[in-house]
């Protein structure tokens, strides 16, 4: 006896990662990883088609990564909302294209009361930040200008929340970012597998309470949690 085909539709295969967790390909898996809605996918994918129309002219990202920028980059940016979901105040330190800072800014663009700051030192980035927020309607402050800059800190206040993503090794990232720290401000930065060494060169000269995460997208990566940073006597 023959089989009767089956109207069933084939089951689509799931990608996943070396982390277990779905290869965000594309819009529509990162829609259903993150619990957006339709309005910030279609903000998320104007970002991604002015990415690829200025690198050429300015070098945002390496060039292999833009066939992956739902996941190196979209993803990997989203993931921190996750560590602090009540933030109200976010602070990018050296933002270059936008990541961490412009993603989480497009990811919360439907929330009246929240800030968003951009610190980048290149005119050509700010430049191109400037347009992926008039291109999306997303309110973002960009300050053009060095984070070492004398002065830039008195006028931004402490916020919930600062991150940096490929900026410095620790040490470095926490004498850069420790002029904005507040009594409730945390850092939240993205680090690859040398974390536990940066910690360690870090210690050597600063005190500071520190968490680890896993990364969601790269299984050698680590999302550091710093509060109080202080130089050591």
């Amino acid at each position: 006896m023959s089989k009767k085909p089956s109207n069933a539709s084939p089951r689509k295969r799931v990608e996943r990662t070396a982390t277990g967790l779905p290869k965000i390909s594309g819009p529509d898996v990162f829609a259903t990883q993150f619990g957006v809605s339709p309005a910030i996918i279609a903000k998320l994918e104007r970002y991604a088609d002015l990415l690829r129309q200025w690198q050429g002219a300015v070098n945002l990202v390496a060039a292999t990564s833009l066939d992956d920028v739902w996941h190196r980059h979209f993803a990997d940016s989203a993931q921190l909302l996750a560590l602090a979901p009540d933030a109200k105040s976010w602070l990018d330190l050296g933002s270059g294209a936008g990541f961490p800072g412009m993603v989480i800014a497009i990811l919360l663009s439907d929330q009246t009361d929240v800030k968003i700051e951009l610190i980048e030192a290149q005119q050509r980035k700010c430049a191109f930040l400037a347009e992926v927020a008039r291109a999306t309607g997303v309110a973002v402050e960009i300050h053009q200008v060095r984070v070492e800059s004398a002065g830039i800190a008195h006028r931004v206040d402490p916020p919930d929340i600062i991150t940096a993503r490929a900026l410095a090794p620790l040490d470095k990232l926490l004498e850069l970012a420790a002029p904005w720290f507040g009594p409730q401000t945390r850092g939240l930065f993205l680090k690859g597998e040398q974390v536990q060494q940066e910690i360690e060169a870090a210690q050597r000269r600063w005190t500071f309470h520190v968490k680890l995460a896993k990364s969601q997208t790269d299984r050698n990566g680590r999302i550091i949690e710093i509060r109080a940073p202080h130089l050591r006597d």
